[in-house]
């Protein structure tokens, strides 16, 4: 089933509307310079995937569906060869070997354009073997991609959503007890950025001009260590936080006893420091002088 209109813009798929894909679209299309914009969605008939098929189409957005977890690469290629650029906000949850699949079926369809679901942390820097073993598929992805020249890619690298570092399973922020636990020492940082902020500097980024191509390009909503989150809390929440140091040894000991836990394979690989922080100064949006949102400034709204 699909819903799509004819148009001599640019036309773009987003593939995936939840959290970060609809942050992308709602950015994409409340543009002046909007491209024709179309989601790609798994197919269902419950109420919520009814709703949502009716707020992207009063929209003006398009719709395709089909199942990305299990389709093959020609069934991909045969809709994604149908768009100029094509933008994957689907993650992990879909399933080993679902990165590569649908890079694959881009690069057979010979899309113009295509940003791949890489919108973490800097996995190059990190590099194989890592904790966190699903990581070496976005390395190949990355492989696939640079070992080509026909289809244009665009990395974006944004850290983690600003929300997943209170996450109570990712175990660093505790609120009910206001506790910090510091993955691998207080001076380790992290990057943050809202899906909102992602959303429309993924925007930017697809719309500008002239186009950019074939590189990594950071943004960030923050940067913050341990140190500096403990604190921050203490300050918004006017209380004494207790403080945890949880060493890279302690956390991989850890992991060894439970080696399928994701969230511990999360904790480690962040433990490490490496690639997952870069200084907001340097970053996409500091050079356009693009405002995003501050750690502090997502405590005091949500907590």
């Amino acid at each position: 089933m699909t819903s799509e209109q004819p148009s001599d813009k640019e036309r773009v798929l987003i593939i995936g509307a939840g959290e970060l894909g609809g942050s992308v679209v709602a950015a994409l299309t409340q543009r002046d310079d909007a491209p024709v914009v179309s989601v790609l969605l798994r197919p269902s008939s419950t109420p919520r995937h009814i709703r949502l098929w009716e707020e992207l189409t009063a929209r003006g957005v398009g719709i395709v569906e089909a199942e990305v977890a299990t389709a093959e690469v020609a069934e991909l290629a045969a809709i994604f060869g149908r768009f100029d650029t094509v933008i994957s906000c689907i993650g992990f949850a879909a399933g080993p070997g679902t990165q590569r699949r649908i890079t694959e079926a881009v690069l057979v369809a010979g899309v113009s354009r295509y940003l791949p679901w890489q919108f973490g942390v800097d996995y190059d820097a990190i590099g194989r073997g890592s904790p966190q073993d699903l990581f070496d598929e976005q390395l190949d992805v990355r492989d696939m991609l640079r070992a080509q020249s026909n289809t244009d890619w665009v990395i974006v690298s944004t850290g983690m959503f600003t929300s997943f570092l209170f996450e109570p399973d990712f175990g660093v922020v505790d609120l009910a007890t206001n506790t910090v636990n510091a993955l691998g020492g207080w001076d380790n940082a992290v990057t943050v950025t809202t899906p909102e902020d992602i959303g429309a500097l993924t925007a930017e980024i697809v719309q500008t001009r002239p186009r950019i191509a074939n590189q990594v390009v950071y943004v960030a909503g923050d940067m913050i260590t341990y140190g500096q989150l403990a604190e921050l809390l203490e300050r918004t929440r006017d209380a004494h936080v207790t403080r945890n140091e949880w060493t890279v040894a302690h956390l991989l000991d850890d992991l060894e006893r439970h080696p399928d836990d994701v969230m511990r394979k999360y904790r480690a690989v962040f433990a490490q420091g490496r690639g997952v922080a870069w200084p907001k100064a340097d970053t996409f949006n500091a050079a356009r002088g693009i405002p995003t949102t501050t750690t502090e400034e997502w405590v005091r709204k949500h907590l």
